[in-house]
């Protein structure tokens, strides 16, 4: 386990004291839900650093819309390699 440390201005501190309680496990699951929005932990990954189960990760997923990016690029991307699948069969 890595352990790492934030400086926050006490007021702010204070503030999500209050808002989270546990000040830890929020600045965790805030880390877990933008590491997995911008691709840099996979659904796997962010279900392990918070000890939560398949559901339980996707249900935190999804309370704290944190989707990945799909654009069209991406749709054109998975056509054409269905597309090249079908194609081979």
């Amino acid at each position: 386990m890595m352990r790492i440390a934030v400086d926050v201005p006490e007021d702010i501190a204070k503030r999500l004291t209050e808002a989270w309680r546990d000040i830890s496990r929020g600045t965790l699951e805030a880390l877990a839900a933008e590491g997995y929005r911008d691709g840099t932990l996979s659904r796997e990954q962010v279900g392990r650093v918070l000890g939560l189960s398949f559901g339980e990760t996707e249900a935190f997923l999804k309370a704290r819309h944190a989707y990945l990016t799909y654009n069209e690029e991406d749709l054109e991307k998975d056509l054409q390699g269905l597309r090249q699948h079908l194609d081979s069969r």
